[in-house]
């Protein structure tokens, strides 16, 4: 197939280009390239797949309209992942615009780049963050959730409302993926994999936040990315057994879907962070701080929903998965 991956310099956008170029489809790249984190390591993701004859590289910002509408002109791709967005909590409380301008104008642009070139299936990046205040365990797209706690997360849930407003007005199949905490190689080093590893490594202090009491649904790469294409393959559809006197919030009668995509088994913060002192071989000084504002204690994935439409199944250990982290950590990084 030929298919338009937003984000291909990004973690989980250049993994899922490489795999999909692994398996013989044409893969339409887009990215910024902006300056959030590192671009050298956005670079040498893309140098993984810029030599290969199926890959198009291109430089654009999903909110650049017209620019979104000539890709989609010209290229006419069958199938889009959108996975370019502005990540990060916290980031979305001191820079609230780039959230604004990435997930909801840029997904804006791509809706109408599916709706005018008659694009079989949209798979888009959710996000768990959407849970927000929810507390009952472990979350399920059939649930409420209407109390977000940062920005991003109101981004995320927006554009699962607009996604569905495109399904239902112009029979666009589309499925949400809410991802859950990933890890792995390649990793974003805003995240704690890399902040822990590298703070462990220089004999820095590890500051862990409400008191390494958090509980995440850590889930490797590989096993993301598997899910990903899974769902991609799987054109969402309408549920005939949808009804608005007891709406569902993950079907729809338009040809809608949102999955939950994380590993089913939270771990606690201090035992992850044991487990990369572990395969690093040191062990770091904490210290232990309260929780910060718009983060949530736990997540905690039911992805049966997944596992029954697309036979989604992750089977990294967060032993095995850390392993292979630090091993690329070590490597990547010349320690």
């Amino acid at each position: 197939m030929k298919i338009m991956v937003t984000g291909t310099a990004g973690f989980i956008g250049n993994q899922l280009a490489l795999k999909l170029l692994e398996r013989g489809d044409e893969v339409i790249g887009i990215d910024n390239l902006n300056d959030y984190y590192d671009v050298n390591l956005k670079q040498a993701r893309l140098d993984r797949i810029n030599n290969h004859p199926n890959f198009t590289d291109i430089r654009a910002n999903i909110a650049d309209r017209e620019t979104i509408e000539q890709l989609f002109k010209q290229y006419q791709p069958q199938r889009v992942v959108n996975l370019a967005a502005q990540a990060g909590v916290r980031y979305s409380i001191e820079n609230p615009h780039a959230y604004i301008e990435s997930n909801m104008l840029g997904f804006l642009n791509i809706l109408e780049g599916c709706r005018h070139n008659n694009v079989e299936h949209l798979v888009y990046a959710s996000s768990s963050s959407v849970y927000g205040a929810n507390e009952s365990m472990p979350f399920s797209v059939h649930d409420n959730v209407d109390h977000p706690v940062s920005l991003y997360a109101a981004s995320k849930k927006s554009n699962e409302l607009m996604a569905h407003t495109y399904s239902h007005l112009y029979n666009i199949p589309t499925t949400g993926l809410r991802f859950f905490t990933v890890y792995g190689p390649w990793g974003r080093p805003d995240m704690s994999p890399i902040l822990f590893a590298k703070a462990i490594i220089e004999g820095q202090k590890l500051k862990v936040f409400n008191y390494g009491k958090h509980r995440r649904d850590f889930t490797y790469i590989d096993d993301i990315v598997e899910g990903v294409i899974r769902a991609l393959d799987n054109v969402a559809k309408s549920n005939t057994e949808w009804s608005g006197e007891a709406p569902d919030s993950a079907t729809s009668k338009a040809p809608f879907r949102v999955y939950n995509i994380g590993n089913q088994t939270p771990v606690e913060l201090l035992d992850y962070i044991e487990t990369i002192e572990k395969h690093i071989g040191k062990t770091a000084e904490k210290e232990l701080l309260p929780l910060q504002p718009g983060d949530v204690v736990d997540t905690y994935a039911d992805v049966q929903d997944l596992v029954q439409d697309v036979g989604y199944k992750p089977n990294t250990s967060i032993d095995e998965g850390i392993k292979h982290f630090v091993a690329w950590y070590k490597d990547y990084y010349k320690v």
